[in-house]
């Protein structure tokens, strides 16, 4: 059978046994997007990325959803990346996933005028300590993460006074893979985190993201909450001018997080392209949005 979608999934949440909200939110996130295209006349189906016995020449398009292990299997899924881009279209596109699973885009970013947060990047194989990068920088609270990454992998918030605490896992992930530090942003804390969601490169809706209590990550993994929240049209102007710059890749979904910086202007924490959870249960609107932009690229 021919397919007109696939969406891939990981093999955690293929067909779980739902135990858990978070489950819960997964599989009905999966399957609103499931329906909406179904509804709009298309023979969809659903997969894990990594199925060995699944041909996929024998879809048109594969939409990257819940595939949330890439950045933990990631020379497996690479090779996956690029045998199964030449037998289907991705969605988005490969350029994309390459460029953008690697934080250094923020670079890219910043260059054309998007702000973002302070960012110092340590490439693999290096053999300074921690300490001594650190002794580089000003600042007093540091963010130390990989360049890949998602979920909050190895993401570690710490004082300068207090890296001796983390010189032995930065010693072991540096040398195999790149690191960033960040300066720390106060208010992200303070008011949250605003994902906004954009299809066709413009805004459909929004949430707002929240730590739990003594925590810094926004995401629910870590006990973070979720809101509706509704931006202003300065929030929605960043997040597509953001989007924007990616031209000419043009995603046909992304999620734009932003918060306000330690100078309280508007600030980009991530631009995120592959597979962003994207709260279709949130906007009732929107899997039916995203069916139709796909529409109109099979046709």
């Amino acid at each position: 059978m021919l397919y007109d979608v696939t969406i891939l999934t990981e093999p955690r949440y293929l067909n779980p046994e739902i135990t858990s909200d978070y489950l819960a939110n997964v599989m009905q996130e999966d399957t609103l997007l499931k329906e909406a295209l179904e509804n709009s006349g298309l023979r969809v189906t659903r997969k894990c990325w990594d199925d060995p016995d699944f041909d996929w020449r024998e879809t048109k398009y594969a939409i990257f959803r819940s595939t949330w292990d890439y950045f933990n299997r990631f020379p497996v899924f690479k090779v996956w990346l690029d045998k199964a881009s030449e037998q289907t279209s991705l969605l988005n596109a490969k350029e994309i996933i390459y460029w953008n699973m690697d934080k250094h885009y923020l670079l890219d970013l910043e260059k054309k005028g998007i702000n973002i947060p302070p960012t110092y990047f340590i490439e693999t194989g290096s053999k300074l300590s921690l300490k001594e990068h650190l002794s580089t920088l000003s600042w007093d609270e540091f963010i130390l993460k990989p360049a890949i990454a998602g979920t909050a992998r190895h993401t570690y918030l710490f004082a300068k006074d207090e890296v001796k605490k983390h010189e032995a896992i930065y010693k072991e992930l540096i040398t195999k893979e790149s690191m960033l530090l960040q300066e720390y942003q106060k208010q992200i804390t303070a008011k949250g985190e605003i994902s906004l969601v954009l299809f066709g490169g413009k805004y459909s809706h929004a949430v707002l993201k929240r730590a739990k209590a003594g925590d810094f990550r926004v995401q629910d993994d870590f006990g973070g909450s979720v809101s509706d929240y509704t931006p202003n049209t300065d929030e929605i102007a960043f997040a597509e001018k953001a989007l924007a710059t990616c031209d000419p890749m043009k995603p046909i979904y992304a999620r734009v997080d932003i918060f306000w910086d330690n100078q309280d202007q508007m600030c980009l924490a991530e631009l995120e392209m592959i597979e962003p959870e994207l709260w279709f249960r949130r906007n009732k609107k929107a899997a039916d949005i995203l069916a139709k932009t796909i529409i109109n690229l099979i046709k």
